[in-house]
């Protein structure tokens, strides 16, 4: 009897088990309503059907995107780790011996958008590896699969809209779109309303070709930083140390909304010194930010520059490691 009911258990509970885990066969069904969805959206849009159907044709929902979103190394990196991975003696001396082969290129880039050569390398170096590391992924699935999931579905439906109207007006090959899990393109990591708004064909061959083309991925970033109000040659941000307990309302450890700030005078009467132990070049006003949150946090007073950087990728450890690898290679 006892195991007769043991058995009548078992049944019972491997059926709950099957029935309350999601299987990527309820997913796919669930995607494939959603991409029906969408492809009327975007013809309604204004995306030709023909289009529509090309860039869908073999699109898939692809489970470890979904994985990479939920562990950004943004979110689980403290910032020590996540910078020294980003800024270091290694890649800015290969940013150097790029630099001289092509300084022609970034002089004309520089002169022409007045953002510092160094700046661009060091995006170029931490988006990419300078190019080496742009992505194999689909990236028309990768979107597809973000737009279908919940947590940031307006973002990237709003992008992949954008990717498919750049491919109805022939301004991307399709072909060509393999990329990062996010969506993102070419040696500087373009996101599809990012090139429709900054690109540019600066090499004029009358395409604009972000990862096969060093000409328009530089002058696109340089034109995307310029545009959105870089400050040339000033700071990004001075690394600090505190000798007096700072009030919590005065600390920024969120990239979303950098506020209360005060001119360096002001910050070294609240008992903030450079970390080097050098005098402070500059007197702007500047955002007091502890990356980690505590009080171990290293500590940065940033300035208007560096809010830029945060335009590009919304994350703190992000600009700190694009301004430390800049200033790595000025040096």
């Amino acid at each position: 009897m006892l195991k007769k009911i043991n058995l009548i258990f078992s049944f019972i509970l491997l059926n709950l088990v099957f029935y309350f885990t999601p299987n990527l066969v309820n997913a796919q069904e669930s995607f494939d309503d959603w991409l029906s969805s969408y492809k009327k959206y975007a013809i309604k849009s204004g995306v030709s059907k023909k289009t529509v159907n090309l860039a869908f044709k073999n699109v898939k929902f692809l489970e470890q995107v979904i994985k990479y979103d939920r562990k950004q190394p943004e979110f689980f990196e403290d910032t020590i780790t996540y910078v020294t991975k980003r800024a270091n003696l290694f890649r800015a001396t290969k940013a150097k011996k790029l630099l001289k082969k092509n300084k022609e290129l970034f002089t004309r880039v520089e002169n022409k958008f007045f953002v510092e050569k160094e700046i661009l390398l060091a995006l170029w170096g931490i988006e990419t590896n300078f190019g080496k590391h742009v992505g194999k992924m689909d990236i028309i699935s990768c979107l597809s699969t973000l737009s279908f999931d919940k947590r940031r579905r307006d973002f990237f439906s709003s992008e992949l809209l954008a990717l498919l109207k750049l491919i109805d007006n022939k301004l991307v090959d399709k072909d060509s779109l393999f990329g990062s899990w996010a969506g993102a393109f070419g040696n500087f990591q373009f996101m599809p309303s990012s090139i429709a708004t900054y690109a540019i064909d600066f090499d004029n061959n009358n395409k604009i070709e972000l990862k096969s083309s060093l000409d328009d991925a530089l002058a696109s970033a340089a034109n995307y930083i310029s545009r959105i109000g870089w400050n040339y040659n000033e700071p990004c941000f001075y690394r600090v140390k505190l000798t007096n307990k700072i009030n919590s309302k005065y600390i920024n450890s969120s990239a979303r909304n950098i506020s209360n700030r005060m001119n360096i005078t002001s910050w070294e009467k609240q008992g903030i010194l450079p970390f080097d132990g050098k005098d402070f070049k500059s007197n702007s006003l500047a955002a007091l930010i502890l990356p980690d949150g505590n009080e171990k946090s290293p500590a940065y007073l940033v300035f208007e520059n560096y809010e830029k950087i945060l335009q590009w990728n919304r994350s703190l450890r992000f600009g700190i490691s694009v301004c430390t690898l800049a200033n790595m290679i000025k040096a």
